[in-house]
């Protein structure tokens, strides 16, 4: 319980009064930003996404609000296919919570919809599939509901048709399925109140903007590739108080790539790995960022950047808890310091290239209304005084009449002294002291000292005293004076406080009316810090830039290093690359066990990945083509959820490139067919190439490490320059296997199982039982039985039999020799003879 005053004794040592330990502002240059509790800030509840869609004449039209950021994302109608392969592609980035569209739908949507609800082994779950009636989605009410929206960033003193001016620079509503999707995401946002579902029914959901996607340019890349390749990879965190939701990034080309400063950085880099793209000049603009910040002189720039960065937070909450009134002390300071972070990264831009689109970007959209913010917010709000009491306060000067209450608050202690001084002159002698006390939402009060002699209720009556509570063996009345302290002073505290929550509300207003440059703050300093992450770790690790040439249907790599085995093992083999043109178009490559063979795929794969985020490639040079898609075929993702066998989804991948790759694909296929019959594991392995060799020029770019050497000895695939055959260099030394894990032409003689088998630790004799068996069978001979292994059974087993006989005690009257020789002789003499 708050309160503040003072207590006079009737003792000498009583007689000064007692100092109330309340803190006061007092007037002092607003701080600069200091760590405080900005982990408040960060911590947020999982982000959820509402996603609404609408399919007509073979268009889409989608719209999702993400809880994360307050903001609704759009995508202008776009054509798709009749199996809604565009939808698919959106629900798998995205994973939404929930699915909005109309119950009247044709029958393609129909199917969609009712696959993605059977989908059980769905990670992280099956979205709830929701249909509104095709009235909602009408196109002029969904119209008026985009027109007539509470929307903080368009400021309150716009017309209303400044108002429609404004949004329709934003949405566009010349898309008519983009439009009756947003309406209908509006309308099951007011009905399922997200997010704002405890709050007054006058509250709605805060919808801090409007943002467009586009999924054009990109390069198609499945699940499964993103696994194999490793460039994503979730564990489960290592804390015992985060084993049941928290994960965290493994060892993956996300994981070492992830220096990001600020959080928002980290998700663009995220969306950025899953929306690789071929647009070169998005990719061309992020390489000359990294160029820019790989060069020497450049270094110091680019750490003070970062340093920067690391203050930029979560402002999208922040204005989230504006809109709703639920601002905590932290968000100012933290707002405060990420305006300020901002405008030193305007400054920093300023002085780089204008040549650079992103600092050209920063230098001029970082505009003065951040500045207007920052000063706004260090002329009005006290930090100090705000974390002391762990509520908005502002500083002095700022509102005459609040500075007066507070003086009035402040020189509290000696005047109510004073009152206590003649309140306890007519007080009972046995009183020794009493006090007079404040306390906010009550008011003024009288306390004294409980007496041994007051012991029932009736004995706390006094003459002229209102008694009104017992607390900590203090009594607390109301006398004359108090009453006239709260009619002359009223509740100082709540006043003081109210009025500070109301300047806190017109400073709120002042924010969210400048809410739009303080979203593009955010959106420009998250691509500078991811750029400057990926230059950090292409400086560290010598990765080099990539060059995009169209017109080559192909990649071309020297000497390429594959990212993550590179950190893992002390020395690793660079490896080139060329596919393209007429030639070589199909790579089988033999070698074996443990050659490097795997990783080679791989290499190539992932390091045509990171030209395609724009990244630098751990490369000498690197070469890249014009490339569609990435299909992989290399690691089995066994779940007992699919219901399928291993060798089951080893087709079905494989399946997905067949029916998908085209002339600009690149496909990596790694032992496949081994998942069933030898015969029929080879016959399918060559009759899925030789189907793409079948297509000539239009065969995609295809890489296959198999350890089928009877696809080359029989000679089941054509031969022509389309089909180039390569091995992992070896060398054996007497009985060992020395690999040099160099990629060279030519076919694998054999692919020494037995060598890799004794490096496993299996036993000699065993490696050796094998690989003469190996050979009986490879010319065709009978497999006979090991003789000494025999002999040595047939030991074992006869020394067995006498034991068991000398055990026998031939004196006893119950002995039946005749079931000895039943149960143990006539059984064993099988293994014996």
């Amino acid at each position: 319980m708050a309160s503040l005053g003072a207590t006079p004794s009737r003792t000498p040592q009583g007689s000064g009064p007692r100092e109330a330990s309340v803190r006061f502002p007092s007037p002092a240059a607003v701080p600069a930003p200091r760590e405080a509790e900005e982990e408040e800030v960060e911590e947020e509840e999982l982000a959820e996404i509402h996603l609404c869609v609408l399919w007509n004449s073979g268009y889409l039209g989608i719209a999702y609000y993400d809880t994360s950021d307050s903001t609704i994302h759009f995508m202008p109608d776009a054509p798709d296919h009749e199996s809604l392969k565009l939808l698919q592609r959106v629900l798998d980035e995205i994973n939404p919570q929930s699915v909005v569209t109309s119950a009247k739908q044709d029958e393609n949507m129909t199917r969609f919809l009712g696959k993605l609800a059977s989908q059980e082994h769905r990670e992280p779950k099956r979205p709830e599939i929701i249909f509104l009636p095709s009235v909602d989605f009408g196109l002029e009410i969904s119209k008026q509901r985009l027109l007539s929206g509470n929307y903080s960033f368009i400021p309150d003193s716009m017309t209303a048709t400044e108002k429609i001016l404004f949004l329709s620079s934003i949405i566009p509503f010349d898309c008519l399925l983009t439009v009756r999707a947003l309406g209908g995401l509006l309308k099951f946002l007011g009905r399922r109140r997200i997010g704002v579902e405890l709050e007054d029914y006058n509250v709605s959901v805060p919808i801090l903007g409007f943002k467009k996607f586009v999924l054009t340019h990109l390069v198609n890349i499945d699940q499964d590739t993103y696994s194999v390749l490793q460039i994503f990879k979730s564990e489960s965190h290592p804390s015992v108080y985060k084993v049941a939701s928290g994960l965290k990034e493994g060892l993956s080309l996300f994981g070492i790539l992830n220096r990001c400063r600020c959080k928002w950085g980290e998700k663009l880099l995220r969306l950025w790995f899953t929306r690789p793209t071929h647009d070169l000049g998005e990719l061309n603009s992020r390489l000359d960022v990294i160029q820019f910040f790989l060069l020497p002189q450049n270094l110091d720039m680019a750490q003070m950047l970062h340093r920067l960065l690391g203050h930029i937070k979560n402002v999208p909450l922040i204005l989230k808890r504006m809109k709703l009134s639920h601002t905590k002390v932290s968000d100012w300071q933290v707002l405060y310091k990420t305006v300020y972070s901002a405008l030193g990264l305007r400054d920093a831009c300023r002085s780089l290239p204008k040549s650079i689109q992103l600092f050209r970007d920063i230098a001029q959209e970082f505009s003065d209304d951040l500045h207007h913010i920052a000063s706004l917010i260090g002329k009005v709000v006290d930090f100090e005084g705000s974390l002391a009491e762990n509520r908005f306060t502002v500083l002095p000067n700022i509102d005459p009449e609040i500075d007066e209450k507070k003086r009035r608050l402040m020189g509290l202690p000696n005047f109510l002294t004073e009152i206590a001084r003649k309140e306890l002159e007519n007080l009972d002698s046995r009183i020794p002291s009493c006090s007079v006390i404040y306390i906010p939402l009550i008011g003024f009060l009288l306390c004294i000292p409980r007496l041994s002699s007051m012991v029932e209720a009736s004995d706390f009556e006094i003459d002229g005293l209102d008694f009104m509570f017992l607390s900590e063996e203090k009594l607390h009345y109301r006398s004359a004076r108090t009453k006239e302290l709260d009619a002359l002073l009223g509740d100082l505290h709540c006043e003081i406080r109210d009025q500070e929550t109301l300047l806190m509300y017109q400073l709120q207003c002042q924010v969210l009316a400048r809410a739009a440059v303080l979203t593009r703050v955010l959106d420009l300093a998250s691509r500078l810090d991811v750029l400057l992450a990926l230059a950090s770790a292409a400086r560290d690790y010598g990765y080099s830039r990539p060059r995009y040439s169209p017109q080559v249907l192909g990649v071309r790599i020297q000497n390429g290093r594959h990212p993550l085995m590179e950190l893992c093992a002390r020395t690793f083999v660079p490896n080139s690359t060329e596919c393209g043109g007429d030639k070589g178009r199909v790579k089988v490559i033999t070698g074996p066990n443990s050659s490097g063979k795997s990783i080679y795929l791989k290499q190539v794969g992932l390091i045509v990945f990171m030209a395609l985020v724009g990244s630098f490639v751990p490369a000498e040079e690197a070469e890249i083509g014009a490339v569609d898609a990435i299909f992989t075929r290399i690691h089995s993702c066994e779940s007992i959820s699919l219901g399928l066998s291993t060798f089951m989804i080893d087709l079905n991948q494989v399946a997905k490139a067949v029916n998908n790759a085209t002339a600009q694909s690149l496909v990596l296929i790694d032992e496949f067919g081994k998942g069933t019959n030898t015969v029929d594991g080879l016959a399918l392995l060559a009759a899925v190439l030789r189907h793409w060799l079948a297509l000539g020029r239009t065969c995609p770019h295809i890489f296959v490490a198999t350890n089928f050497l009877s696809l080359v000895q029989l000679q089941l695939l054509p031969q022509g320059p389309l089909v180039q055959y390569l091995t992992m260099e070896t060398c054996e030394d007497g009985n060992d296997l020395v690999f040099f894990y160099q990629v060279c032409e030519g076919v694998a003689k054999a692919s020494h199982a037995s060598h890799t088998a004794i490096q496993a630790g299996l036993p000699n004799r065993l490696v050796a039982r094998g690989k003469e068996v190996s050979d009986l069978i490879r010319s065709g001979k009978p497999i006979k039985p090991v003789k000494d292994l025999l002999k040595k059974n047939q030991m074992e087993n006869c020394q067995t039999l006498v034991d068991k006989f000398m055990k026998l005690d031939l004196e006893d009257p119950n002995l039946d020799l005749n079931v000895f020789m039943n149960q143990e002789v006539l059984p064993a003499a099988t293994s014996i003879l």
